[in-house]
């Protein structure tokens, strides 16, 4: 290695670069204006070398960004020669411009120093809303991807520095809300500049030659910090399935199932025998699929491996054309960036927990919450996601579960809302938000709980359903450790009739009570080796049952509930 590329500075860079991506998120986080930015952070910023390649993916949610690169190799693709200083550009769409689903868009803008082309900064933002069938962005009745709302090629939304005006009023008039979305573009385009700032004079610190050799040096040695994780993983072939039972209208046969062939410094991950694309609109594009496969490798293994691109270069990704994985137009794929994302890390997980088991890790649960959507009494529309009933994480050796965090595909990134401050946004009042008892998955290290979630809605509102963790358990134990509980969605309308919710599915309800029981994550090794004060403090805090203890893992109480009757769990341990 030359002096300049030394593991030190490699390290310095690495770091800024991430501190930018960060410096882009706390922009957006304090100037949007829709809470899913403000509250939830369900966005996220990266950046991109001169040829697209993802120097630095620090900020956000794992999904996202992981196939950032596609985004920004789309426009160099389109645009080629045309791209000049303070240009922004705009895309969307998971057929034509590398994106994942319709809902996140991706604003990039191309950096110069000294008239050269050397990085892009880029925030990709789940928007609140983007037209289509159903408020909100999640339209569970869509068959194909013209019912999900407007698809964006790459665009050039600010050329030279000028905004485009016609484009501009193009995209406020196909959303249901204009000023949020007005806002929400500005402050995602601030974002970028600030990163776009912060990475030039980073650049010119170093010089532009010597950047494009640190830029290529802090990739390559992401490459040889995954080659080294993937020294531990057992040679050899390893198969695993994750099943997909419905496609949004009906139950099916399907799965997602992938082979994982190990080899000398190469790691092939091939989804053939996956099932075809489905009628409903869960099925995958290449970015995020490639992004799901990523965020199950990188999870896997050590948290501070490099957050670039670099790291997958000994990965190849084969993703079947038709399939739900690499579904072809006009498949609908709004759904895709939670389920089938959730079931392809899952599926990776399983096969790598079997080459490598001590880094095996259990399954997390689905999510069970809608998206609700109406009128204020102003007349105005609000759009609210039900995110504070989230699911729960699976266990890991040495480590329970989460009880209550964002999608598995979030990794913890997404923000779970204030409810008082929901109070004050949307005509709702909470009555509950309390972890559920005996659905976390047992095990030596148990899975997280769930919760039990209750919120009055004031006005007729219309419920996106897209409850994937309703019904039978949607997480699986590690190592003799077991699945968490199953959740369930229902409804109390005003005049006493109650409503069992579907897994999906479109209904309008008038003033309600909205319940949701968010499912278990699952347990990680054999219950009945989990510390006996680890179960004791379970059962003082409500999240096993004292019957439970006994039944499941093997601990007895004594008669006053806040010790444990040693002799008795000796018996039932014996």
């Amino acid at each position: 290695m030359t002096p300049e590329l030394d593991p030190v500075t490699l390290a310095l860079v690495q770091n800024r670069l991430d501190h930018i991506s960060h410096q882009m998120g706390w922009v957006m986080t304090r100037t949007a204006r829709s809470p899913i930015f403000s509250q939830s952070h369900d966005f996220s910023c990266f950046l991109a070398d001169a040829g697209g390649t993802l120097i630095s993916q620090a900020d956000g949610i794992p999904i996202h960004t992981g196939g950032g690169g596609f985004a920004v190799r789309a426009i160099l693709r389109d645009f080629a020669d045309e791209i000049e200083p303070e240009d922004v550009f705009l895309l969307n769409d998971p057929y034509t411009a590398g994106g994942n689903h319709l809902p996140d868009w991706v604003i990039a803008r191309p950096v110069f120093v000294g008239g050269r082309l050397v990085a892009f900064a880029c925030n990709r933002a789940h928007q609140a809303d983007i037209g289509g069938g159903v408020a909100g962005t999640y339209n569970a009745a869509a068959t194909e991807i013209f019912h999900e709302g407007i698809r964006l090629p790459v665009l050039k939304l600010i050329e030279r520095g000028r905004t485009r005006r016609d484009l501009w009023r193009l995209l406020m008039i196909n959303t249901r809300l204009p000023e949020a979305q007005d806002g929400d573009l500005r402050a995602m385009i601030g974002s970028t500049r600030i990163g776009a700032e912060r990475l030039a004079a980073l650049v010119e610190e170093l010089g532009i030659e010597q950047a494009a050799g640190l830029f290529e040096g802090v990739l390559a040695h992401a490459d040889r910090r995954f080659r080294a994780c993937l020294d531990r993983l057992a040679r050899g072939v390893w198969r695993a399935e994750e099943p997909v039972d419905n496609d949004c209208f009906q139950p099916i046969d399907g799965r997602i199932a992938v082979t994982l062939t190990v080899e000398a410094g190469r790691l092939v991950v091939d989804f053939a025998g996956t099932s075809p694309q489905v009628r409903g609109f869960k099925n995958s594009s290449i970015a995020n699929s490639t992004s799901a496969v990523f965020m199950a490798l990188s999870s896997f293994f050590e948290p501070d491996l490099p957050k670039n691109e670099g790291t997958f270069r000994s990965v190849e990704i084969r993703l079947p054309e038709g399939t739900l994985v690499n579904a072809l137009p006009p498949a609908p794929m709004t759904m895709n960036t939670v389920f089938v994302a959730h079931e392809i890390i899952h599926a990776m997980w399983k096969a790598l927990g079997q080459a490598l088991p001590e880094r095996g890790s259990a399954g997390w649960s689905k999510a069970v919450h809608a998206v609700t959507a109406g009128l204020r009494d102003d007349g105005g529309r609000y759009v609210m996601y039900q995110w504070a009933g989230a699911p729960a994480g699976g266990a890991v050796e040495g480590r329970d579960g989460f009880h209550l965090i964002g999608h598995l595909i979030t990794l913890g990134g997404l923000t779970l809302p204030n409810l008082e401050t929901y109070e004050q946004l949307y005509p709702v009042r909470f009555h509950r938000q309390e972890l559920r008892c005996d659905t976390a998955g047992a095990g030596r290290f148990r899975g997280g709980a769930g919760c039990d979630y209750e919120v009055e809605m004031f006005t007729t509102a219309d419920y996106a359903f897209r409850g994937e963790g309703v019904g039978a358990p949607s997480s699986y134990g590690v190592a003799g450790g077991a699945a968490g509980a199953g959740g369930s969605v229902d409804l109390t309308l005003a005049d006493g009739r109650h409503v069992e919710a579907p897994k999906y599915g479109i209904q309008r309800h008038g003033p309600a009570t909205y319940r949701a029981r968010s499912p278990g994550g699952g347990g990680f090794g054999d219950p009945k080796t989990r510390d006996p004060e680890r179960v004791l403090r379970d059962v003082r805090d409500g999240i096993v049952s004292a019957a439970a203890a006994e039944r499941v893992y093997g601990v007895a109480l004594a008669a006053d509930g806040r010790s444990i009757d040693a002799r008795r769990t000796a018996a039932l341990r014996g």
